[in-house]
């Protein structure tokens, strides 16, 4: 069936897709089904209660005509909040901070807020934190007003009135367990709360990350200090309690590191289609660390947020992935060795060029070996050591030509070759190896290479 035309694009949140997951977590007796939230107009769940805080604060008379909205927002709920103030004429200002994505800042700014970047590493109460940045400027600024997400309950209420009855009408009352990484607490306990009440023995799975409150205080209580640190996994867990997160609710906290996450990220669409962000790799993740909780029949229903696009830069992106040892290679082949340096030219010098010259680009790229071409072919090498102590014992060798002077050419090998054939042919004699891609372009592998690839294997 079609839909039918909407007046505008606050008529497309909700109404999701639940879809059925079927590679990762083939290891389960239980049916796992995920809510795709990136189907909203702002590709995240967050559409549903930024609409939601706008309408109950046009109600009851806190957003006035032509009012600006003041936030502190990793991005999902700005970008709500930005489509929403389009349609309604609001001007938006957002908080946000450094550790977030530069694609969710761009992308708050393509609707036109204003947008300004604070610290991470700093106490809530800092007049630098993005919540206390935020709170300022709604005192300074005239007509404006602050949602806050945190602890305005029109937050849980939208999930209530929404994503619960969206649930429970697709999985046709069958749902046993929801899976929801939680932030501000807005969508479980809002889901969760509508779900109990049409069945009580559903249980609600809250996913924690490492660093944040939530586990230890669901069961000792106890807001402890020293659970704090900073960390990487975007958009779940706190360093205090929300008024949203109803912790009586959660039946349970599951703890995921920052590394499982952002592997279970890449895995999701790898295996199953689905391009979704960072906190849905910690509900899976945290989903299969509680496989022994379900049982055959159960039906599992796990929230996927937000979408993949918001983190190219960052779980999606290789570099990014083995600057934070995240990456797992089994063992390193050639192409894993050179990845560091994949997009960039190889540097080589001509045969006829002088040591002089060569000297030259050598520093200059701070290289200590360098092939050496005659035409379209390798021909020799040079390395910094021997041809420092040659010059060392006849300075006038720098006139000479490259070719007087090189050693045998880098031994070639191909994309695919393993790191021990690698290994063994750098030696005392032979500084480095060159490797051809599939696109036919040449790439270096050094001694630095190598100890990179056996580092990354030790993780």
């Amino acid at each position: 069936m079609y839909q039918k035309i909407s007046k505008n694009i606050l008529e497309t949140i909700g109404n999701t897709p639940l879809v059925q997951i079927n590679t990762i977590t083939k290891s389960l007796p239980c049916t796992v089904l995920a809510k795709v939230e990136t189907t909203n107009p702002g590709n995240s769940i967050k559409d549903r209660m930024a609409l939601k805080m706008i309408e109950d604060a046009e109600k009851d008379g806190r957003l006035k005509p032509g009012g600006t909205i003041i936030e502190g927002t990793s991005g999902n709920t700005g970008m709500g909040l930005a489509i929403a103030a389009i349609i309604k004429g609001y001007k938006c200002i957002f908080t946000t901070t450094d550790k977030q994505s530069k694609e969710k800042v761009d992308a708050l700014r393509a609707f036109g807020a204003d947008v300004i970047v604070c610290p991470t590493d700093v106490e809530p109460e800092d007049p630098k934190s993005y919540y206390s940045v935020s709170s300022r400027l709604v005192k300074e600024i005239p007509n404006s007003w602050k949602p806050n997400q945190y602890d305005n309950l029109s937050n849980t209420a939208a999930h209530y009135e929404q994503t619960g009855p969206e649930i429970w009408e697709q999985t046709e009352g069958k749902i046993t367990h929801l899976v929801v990484g939680v932030g501000t607490g807005g969508t479980i306990s809002g889901t969760g709360k509508y779900l109990k009440e049409k069945n009580p023995n559903i249980k609600v799975l809250g996913i924690d990350t490492y660093g944040s409150i939530f586990k230890k205080l669901k069961e000792t209580g106890e807001i402890d200090k020293n659970e704090i640190y900073p960390y990487i996994t975007e958009g779940i867990g706190e360093d205090f309690l929300p008024e949203n997160v109803d912790i009586n609710l959660i039946d349970h906290f599951e703890k995921v590191t920052d590394r499982d996450a952002a592997i279970m990220t890449r895995r999701i669409p790898r295996e199953e289609g689905i391009f979704a962000g960072n906190s849905a790799g910690s509900a899976m993740a945290g989903l299969m660390q509680m496989k022994d909780m379900f049982k055959p029949g159960d039906v599992v229903v796990v929230i996927f947020h937000d979408h993949g696009t918001r983190y190219l830069g960052k779980m999606f992106n290789d570099d990014w992935m083995r600057d934070r040892g995240f990456l797992e290679i089994k063992k390193p082949k050639a192409i894993d060795l050179i990845a560091s340096h994949k997009n960039q030219k190889l540097i080589t010098v001509d045969a006829d060029s002088t040591i002089h010259d060569a000297l030259n680009v050598m520093n200059k790229f701070g290289i200590s070996q360098m092939p050496v071409k005659r035409g379209n072919d390798f021909v020799g090498s040079l390395n910094d050591s021997a041809l420092f102590s040659k010059l060392f014992a006849d300075p006038s060798l720098k006139t000479k030509k490259v070719e007087e002077l090189m050693q045998a050419p880098f031994p070639i090998v191909s994309d695919q070759a393993p790191m021990e054939e690698i290994s063994k042919l750098i030696n005392k004699e032979n500084n480095a190896v060159l490797m051809t891609d599939l696109g036919g372009s040449v790439h270096i592998i050094t001694k630095h290479d190598l100890i990179q690839g056996i580092s990354q294997m030790s993780h």
